[in-house]
C-alpha cells in the first residue's frame, strides 16, 4: 500500500526513494483508486493505491537508474496505432498510456476522425492510463462530432478509465461499447438519434471542464 489514508488527508510514498507527499483525500467511487491525488503531485505509477508510485524525481531518472525504480518494467508507451473506417465509423485504436507525451498524436487521429463528418469510435482496449489532458481531447472530438450531428463513443475502457469518467462526471457523455464491431453496428443503424445509442440520453448533461474537475 503506497499511499496511507489519514482522516480527510492521503499520503503518497515513492516506491523509489521513499519521498512523500500529502493531500487532500478526494471522494471517489472506488476508494481504491487514486489517480487524482497522483496527478496533483506530479506524480507517475499506477492510478491504484497498491502502487507503484514515483515521486517527480524519480520519475525523471525513470526505471533502472538510482534513485529511480530499478528492477521495474518501463511503462507501456502510449501512442495512437491508426485510424480505420469501417461502415461510414471512423475507428481511432489507441495503445498504451495517453498523457502529454502523446497528446498531438492523439488530436491529429481525433481531429483526421471527427472531419470525415461520419461517427467515430474510440478503442481503448489496450490503454493503460489516461491523463487530464487525453481526457480533454476526448471531451472535445466528442463535442466537435455532435456538432456535425455525429457520435463519439469508446469501445473496451478499463475499469481505473471508467472510474474517472464517472468520477469527473463523463460516464454520461460518452457511449460504451464492449467491442468494435458492436460499437459499428449500433453506430450504423442509429443515424443521429441520441435515443438509439447506448449511454446517450435526450437530454444533453450540462458542459465538463476538465481540468477544473482534476483540480478537486
Amino acid at each position: 500500500m503506497t499511499v496511507v489514508p489519514d482522516e480527510h488527508l492521503m499520503t503518497l510514498i515513492c516506491d523509489s526513494c521513499g519521498d512523500t507527499t500529502t493531500g487532500a483525500a478526494c471522494v471517489l467511487p472506488d476508494a481504491e483508486v487514486v489517480w487524482t491525488l497522483v496527478a496533483e503531485h506530479g506524480w507517475s505509477g499506477s492510478p491504484f493505491a497498491t502502487g507503484p508510485h514515483r515521486c517527480p524525481r524519480c520519475s525523471f531518472l525513470g526505471p533502472g537508474v538510482e534513485g529511480g525504480p530499478a528492477g521495474r518494467a518501463a511503462a507501456p508507451s502510449g501512442g495512437v496505432l491508426g485510424v480505420d473506417h469501417l461502415d461510414d465509423v471512423a475507428v481511432v485504436t489507441a495503445a498504451g498510456d495517453l498523457d502529454a507525451d502523446t497528446a498531438d498524436e492523439l488530436r491529429a487521429a481525433l481531429r483526421q476522425a471527427v472531419d470525415v463528418g461520419g461517427h467515430v469510435v474510440v478503442d481503448l482496449g489496450r490503454v493503460h492510463l489516461i491523463d487530464a489532458g487525453g481526457l480533454g481531447l476526448l471531451v472535445r472530438a466528442h463535442r466537435d462530432a455532435r456538432d456535425r450531428g455525429a457520435v463519439l463513443c469508446l469501445v473496451a475502457p478499463s475499469r481505473f478509465i471508467r472510474t474517472v469518467l464517472h468520477t469527473m462526471r463523463l460516464d454520461g457523455v460518452f457511449p460504451i461499447f464492449g467491442s468494435i464491431p458492436e460499437a459499428v453496428r449500433r453506430l450504423a443503424t442509429a443515424g443521429t438519434d441520441d435515443a438509439g445509442v447506448p449511454g446517450q440520453s435526450r437530454r444533453r448533461p450540462p458542459p465538463v471542464a476538465v481540468g477544473d474537475a482534476v483540480s478537486h
